[in-house]
């Protein structure tokens, strides 16, 4: 898979418009966060891109192909979405099976050695399995798939602290042992702030940032004090995330912070920390 392409989407439930003219290049080989408050659009983007249901306008092109019932391409994409379309009647082992039927790649050695680090008994049925070892059996069948594009909705849902903390390195040993693409659209940012290399944020069904994690953090900081000299100190920079407790105020600046800011931020008496990306996202997807 080289290149993944979404050109102007728009898509109508009634008259909902639920994204709005979205065009956005996802350079393959890295592990993308997918970010939005509930209702932004996420879940129908991945949706879309994964020809679930059909856009109101635009399309979804990997290497040059539309994904619109095309059964190559989409042979190409694993989603690991929060529903389990698996009958609940069958075994997990069986599950893989069919799996294997689908996506040649897979890796049933793989999903074996994975189901027996997360504690999942591949001999259950389906409909046996608590909500945590349901996310663990999607998990576990997503990240064995060998596809070159995997697509994780809310993919630690129900799972304890210690689970979470596995699938995340499972996720990063499967991303480093062959290239593809990941994209994890979750609610915990702060959590997954270290795995993401980009973050995709969408808002109101429009994509509002695409960059890299790394320059997002080192293009923002905050800033607290006294609320006076906080707002004498912002008046002419670009920030958001306004937080004021009693007399003291906090915000989040939106540019990189150079010597002659810090300058500045000494004179007033102020303080400076950097910016976690979960704190970044509310701010700017509360402007």
């Amino acid at each position: 898979m080289k290149s993944i392409k979404i050109e102007n989407l728009t898509k109508y439930y009634g008259n909902t418009q639920a994204l709005n003219d979205v065009s956005l290049d996802i350079e393959t080989g890295k592990i993308y966060g997918l970010l939005g408050r509930n209702g932004a659009g996420k879940t129908t983007l991945i949706n879309l891109v994964t020809d679930k249901i059909f856009p109101t306008s635009g399309k979804v092109l990997i290497d040059g192909e539309d994904v619109s019932g095309n059964d190559k391409v989409l042979g190409r994409i694993y989603y690991m979405m929060e529903k389990n379309l698996f009958p609940d009647y069958m075994k997990v082992k069986e599950s893989f099976k069919w799996t294997h039927e689908f996506y040649p790649g897979f890796d049933m050695e793989y999903a074996h050695v994975l189901s027996k680090k997360f504690g999942l008994s591949i001999d259950k049925k389906i409909k046996s399995l608590s909500t945590g070892y349901c996310t663990i059996f999607k998990a576990v069948t997503a990240l064995a798939s060998n596809a070159p594009l995997m697509i994780f909705d809310e993919p630690v849902l129900g799972l304890d602290a210690n689970h979470r903390d596995l699938f995340y390195k499972e996720l990063l040993a499967n991303y480093t042992k062959e290239a593809k693409t990941m994209i994890l659209s979750t609610h915990l940012i702060e959590e997954v702030a270290d795995v993401l290399e980009e973050a995709i944020i969408i808002k109101d069904g429009r994509i509002i940032l695409k960059k890299s994690v790394e320059d997002l953090l080192e293009g923002a900081y905050t800033v607290s004090g006294e609320i006076t000299k906080v707002d004498e100190y912002v008046s002419s920079r670009k920030y958001t995330g306004a937080e004021i407790m009693g007399k003291f105020k906090s915000v989040t600046v939106l540019e990189e912070v150079k010597k002659r800011d810090m300058a500045s931020i000494n004179e007033l008496g102020l303080d400076t920390g950097k910016v976690e990306l979960q704190k970044l996202f509310i701010a700017l997807t509360n402007v």
